[in-house]
């Protein structure tokens, strides 16, 4: 363990359980959307007899921090007795990016009536709580629920059918973690969606906390996938950083953002594991399986009776130190000896563990 700008960081990188099979890209699709049911093989835990159950889980787009919770939270109910071809049917679609077919799925969802809806984004969260005020849902990987209304600023729901768990990390160990990797930094260039409420959020922060530190900020709005890397190319020669936390349209083109990175040497810090392993120098966030596991926990919750109402929204913010010291190198920087003591290197990890492939 390493106590890492005031917060406890634990270094989660043994996650062999990691079924990677249940994380393929589906090959039935529907209309606009892909659909398929979770096949992972999960032994007996021992526990007492659970009824059968059903649950619908929703995402945005797939990208491998999103696969990565979605497992956490099927494998999280596997431990706790409702095992997938048992006594649990997992119903599992991604809009693909699509925000209408975000709402198309969730008005399925409504129709279909699971025990538990599981949306997985900020934009899904939205869709879903919209399309039913009483299937219990249970939001996850939403950076700021307070601004995509999914919860008040004292932590109430909006709805009484909603609870989940957040991501909101603190802004100032990002701030801290950026200005060690790269220590000349004055501009921070950030590429992000208009369309995602966290992201715009996100936006706002960094324009209120960044001139505290006599930093500026260069925002990039790109709107479809195809528009990261030109507005990527756009912070050249005027960022000394890129700064991206769980854009999902960002993620789902995060390579063509890494190729322009690489050849401007502008290296990218991000929040989370996935990211680095795909190119960035380096990440502060939560482990995504980890936070899959957790938002499991919630849904065990209900699934065993509770009433959504009785399981309070939460927050996750135990930060993990991710870095690539060749993705740093590609982008121009090296990563401190500080930072390399107390963090995990994704370069000395085999490629298989804890990555969930399509």
């Amino acid at each position: 363990m390493t106590t890492f700008g005031g917060k406890l960081a634990t270094s989660v990188v043994a996650l062999a359980a990691l079924s990677l099979s249940a994380c393929q890209r589906p090959t039935e699709p529907t209309t606009n959307a892909t659909h398929h049911a979770s096949d992972i093989a999960a032994s007996s835990t021992g526990n007492a007899y659970k009824p059968a159950k059903k649950i619908a889980i929703s995402a945005i787009v797939e990208h491998p921090s999103l696969d990565a919770i979605r497992q956490g939270v099927i494998d999280e109910l596997s431990e706790q007795g409702y095992q997938v071809g048992q006594n649990l049917s997992v119903q599992f679609q991604s809009a693909q990016g699509n925000t209408a077919t975000a709402g198309q799925i969730a008005k399925q969802f409504a129709a279909d009536n699971p025990d538990v809806i599981v949306a997985i984004s900020t934009p899904t969260a939205q869709a879903i709580a919209a399309a039913t005020r009483t299937i219990p849902i249970v939001y996850t990987a939403v950076s700021d629920p307070v601004a995509a209304k999914l919860i008040d600023a004292h932590n109430t729901p909006t709805q009484a059918n909603i609870t989940g768990l957040s991501s909101q990390l603190p802004l100032a160990p990002q701030l801290d973690f950026m200005q060690k990797i790269v220590p000349n930094l004055h501009t921070v260039g950030y590429v992000y969606s208009s369309g995602e409420i966290n992201s715009v959020a996100l936006g706002k922060r960094l324009q209120a906390q960044l001139p505290v530190r006599n930093l500026q900020l260069l925002q990039i709005p790109a709107n479809r996938a195809t528009d990261i890397a030109m507005a990527t190319n756009s912070l050249v020669g005027k960022a000394q950083v890129i700064y991206t936390s769980m854009d999902n349209n960002v993620a789902s083109a995060f390579e063509s953002m890494v190729q322009v990175a690489n050849q401007a040497k502008l290296p990218i810090v991000a929040s989370d594991e996935f990211s680095v392993r795909r190119g960035a120098a380096a990440a502060l966030g939560v482990n995504d399986y980890n936070f899959g596991r957790k938002t499991g926990e919630m849904v065990v919750k209900i699934l065993d009776g509770a009433s959504v109402q009785n399981v309070a929204p939460a927050v996750m913010d135990d930060l993990t130190m991710y870095v690539s010291p060749k993705h740093a190198a590609a982008q121009g920087i090296s990563i401190p000896p500080e930072l390399m003591q107390g963090a995990v290197n994704v370069d000395d990890m085999p490629a298989k563990d804890n990555m969930p492939t399509k």
